[in-house]
């Protein structure tokens, strides 16, 4: 009897799509995590909102720095990020949250990145879906992240550019073309569960926090649920309950028009849009709703070489391949 080593395992390429939903995205990061520990080759990015964000660091190579600055920062250290802007098209013009983690992350263009990458943004002007698959990484994810009435349009390729999730919160289409085993989706507006979230321990305020720090917390808490708020902060929360809706309905009639070999959900109450200082809680959840969720579906069978069909962006109704974004 001989002692030979285990043969390697095969690792199966993925073509990974990132949905948007806020402070939920951070949970992408325990999905990657989960992936990349079981044998799965993530080739290719699709992300729209903070699905681009996550997904364009992991690009990067940058995703374990990552991680550890947004899991240190607190609320206060957020809103210090903000360099707010009244009487605009939105709260946030957001350059000082990109330049903050471009410094961290560094910059690249799209097309020198090791894996294919795609950030969708909306068109507004035009009603338009539109892929960022060229030019600088940071410029793609800014215009991605432009989440409606928080942060202000960007000004892009001669188009108005807003979060790509506003028309589609899980953008399948731009795998179409991927040569990959499987595609795997991530959907932050899936179904609301009793199990998530789960609780929280108790914190003891600071005594000794300023006033201005007191009114930033009270600020974040509005957009908790159960939280208290000003007439302002509360009109900015129903806001992000309204996307939450709206995006919700836009993911399942993508998710049914266009399945992916697998889905992995996110419940919806996971968290809200900005409880960004929840972040080692929701990555924690992205990895064990990962391990759950594929482990659920590996019993699935699918078809040899990936998908049972392939499409090209030309065939998907509402998408136009001349909208894909030109070398600047």
């Amino acid at each position: 009897m001989t002692n030979e080593p285990d043969a390697p395992v095969a690792k199966r390429s993925v073509s990974l799509v990132l949905g948007g939903g806020g402070a939920r995205g951070l949970a992408h990061i325990g999905v990657i995590k989960w992936l990349t520990q079981h044998h799965y080759h993530i080739e290719s990015i699709a992300g729209c909102s903070i699905g681009a964000l996550v997904g364009g660091v992991y690009g990067l190579g940058k995703l374990n720095e990552f991680t550890d600055w947004v899991t240190a920062i607190r609320a206060i250290d957020i809103f210090r990020m903000l360099d707010l802007t009244l009487g605009s098209a939105g709260l946030v013009k957001g350059d000082r949250v990109i330049d903050t983690i471009k410094a961290l992350t560094g910059e690249q263009r799209i097309e020198d990145l090791p894996i294919a990458y795609t950030a969708v943004a909306s068109d507004i002007v035009n009603e338009r879906e539109v892929w960022l698959s060229r030019g600088p990484l940071f410029d793609a994810i800014r215009a991605s992240i432009a989440i409606p009435l928080f942060f202000t349009p960007v000004q892009l390729h001669g188009m108005q550019l807003l979060d790509g999730a506003v028309l589609n919160p899980v953008p399948i289409a731009p795998t179409f073309r991927d040569r990959t085993d499987l595609t795997i989706a991530v959907n932050l507006g899936g179904k609301a569960s009793a199990e998530w979230p789960k609780p929280r321990p108790v914190v003891e305020p600071d005594e000794d926090a300023s006033f201005f720090t007191r009114k930033i917390n009270q600020f974040v808490s509005a957009y908790r649920p159960g939280g208290r708020s000003t007439e302002l902060d509360g009109m900015y929360a129903v806001a992000g309950q309204a996307i939450d809706t709206m995006q919700g309905a836009i993911a399942r009639q993508k998710l049914a028009a266009y399945p992916p070999d697998r889905i992995i959900e996110i419940p919806r109450n996971l968290s809200t849009l900005l409880e960004f200082d929840r972040a080692a809680e929701l990555i924690d959840a992205g990895y064990e709703l990962a391990a759950q969720q594929m482990g659920e579906q590996s019993r699935v069978p699918v078809a040899e070489g990936g998908r049972e069909t392939e499409q090209s962006a030309a065939d998907i109704p509402g998408n136009d391949p001349a909208r894909e974004t030109p070398d600047d």
